[in-house]
């Protein structure tokens, strides 16, 4: 870090680009910038859910971090608070958010709090990642203090927490149930607009693979290899059959974060995307212009990604899901291909009740760890 020659402000210690004004709208998911901004124009919805933190544990998650956990200083852990305040200058948030270092050996990061975001890095994240890469991550954390996460999540968990307690009315679960996996979906969108915060940040598109890689493997970095690790991500997405694909539903939908594979792929698609270009040259929507924002346009563009997802997945589900909407002639026989993909069919050399097929595994097994 150096100092301007009035003394007073700080700059970045390496040349990386700063964003004067720049909008969260510029770097968020589409799905998670459309759910923003309807958010953002219920006029008053959050100051409402502001008001009413003191019946959220909001207050107590302070003190207790303020009481039991170490805050960043330039007398605490200065680098890191060298890093902060670089964040914030680069995103140009005026306020810096307090953060906090707290004993704990998972490797984990968050922000959180309705009136003021704090942010929270665990020993074990500290540990584990360079410079660089911890970069990348205080990043990501402000890109949820600037995209307003921290309110928003809070408000809908208060919402969802309220709707359970009426889930006894009929049919309340059912409606309980899609609630939290919508919110779940959004939360997991919020999670790539912040990792495109974090590079925007640290603009250093290896560091972010490098955390990424480090928080699914550990500090190993010899053992392992980005282009490798990428290459996991393809292989995820488009093997195995219908079966399969249905277990990654179901392996993903109670889970808050994108597979970290998938968030390394994602990151670097973005990364060679028009629109990262065009905001490291300096042309990105400003915060002046939030309030004028469509919010149907907005919906539009979510719609538009997911379509296109589909259309470009490899995905054997959504290789179904474009035969079903493109009128496909032979539709049950293209099921039957995708969902016994690599084993025998019904009436196939394996007998007539299919016993020749290779199961998958048990999908009743184990859940996977959850994300980070």
């Amino acid at each position: 870090m150096t100092e301007s020659p009035g003394g007073s402000e700080r700059v970045p210690s390496r040349d990386r680009r700063r964003f004067p004004g720049i909008s969260s709208r510029a770097y968020e998911h589409p799905a998670d910038r459309s759910a923003l901004v309807a958010l953002r124009k219920l006029s008053g919805f959050d100051t409402v859910f502001k008001t009413l933190s003191g019946l959220l544990p909001e207050r107590s998650l302070r003190l207790m971090f303020l009481s039991d956990s170490v805050r960043v200083s330039d007398q605490q852990f200065a680098h890191l608070n060298d890093m902060l305040r670089d964040a914030c200058y680069i995103l140009d948030l005026e306020k810096v958010p307090p953060m906090y270092v707290n004993q704990d050996p998972s490797p984990n990061a968050m922000c959180i709090g309705l009136d003021e975001p704090i942010i929270v890095l665990t020993t074990g994240l500290v540990e584990l990642l360079d410079e660089e890469e911890m970069r990348a991550v205080i990043g990501h954390e402000v890109g949820h203090a600037l995209s307003g996460h921290a309110v928003y999540r809070t408000v809908l968990l208060f919402l969802t927490n309220l709707a359970l307690k009426i889930a006894w009315i009929p049919l309340g679960n059912v409606a309980v149930m899609a609630i939290v996996t919508a919110l779940r979906e959004w939360f997991r969108k919020s999670e790539l607009s912040a990792d495109r915060a974090g590079l925007l940040v640290g603009q250093d598109l290896q560091a972010s693979m490098r955390g990424l890689m480090k928080l699914a493997g550990g500090n190993h970095l010899h053992e392992m290899n980005v282009d490798a690790f990428l290459q996991q991500a393809e292989e995820y997405e488009a093997g195995g059959d219908l079966r399969d694909s249905v277990l990654k539903v179901l392996n993903m939908l109670p889970r808050s974060h994108p597979f970290t594979t998938v968030r390394a792929a994602e990151l670097k698609k973005w990364s060679a995307s028009r629109d990262y270009q065009r905001i490291m040259d300096g042309h990105y929507p400003r915060r002046e212009e939030d309030k004028d924002t469509s919010v149907s346009e907005s919906f539009r563009e979510s719609a538009a990604h997911y379509a296109e997802s589909v259309r470009t997945s490899k995905d054997p589900l959504m290789g179904l899901v474009r035969d079903i909407a493109g009128g496909a002639g032979d539709l049950g026989g293209k099921l039957r291909d995708t969902v016994f993909r690599g084993g025998s069919r019904p009436g196939g050399s394996g007998g007539a009740n299919g016993t020749g097929g290779t199961d998958g595994p048990d999908a009743g097994g184990p859940e996977g760890p959850s994300g980070r």
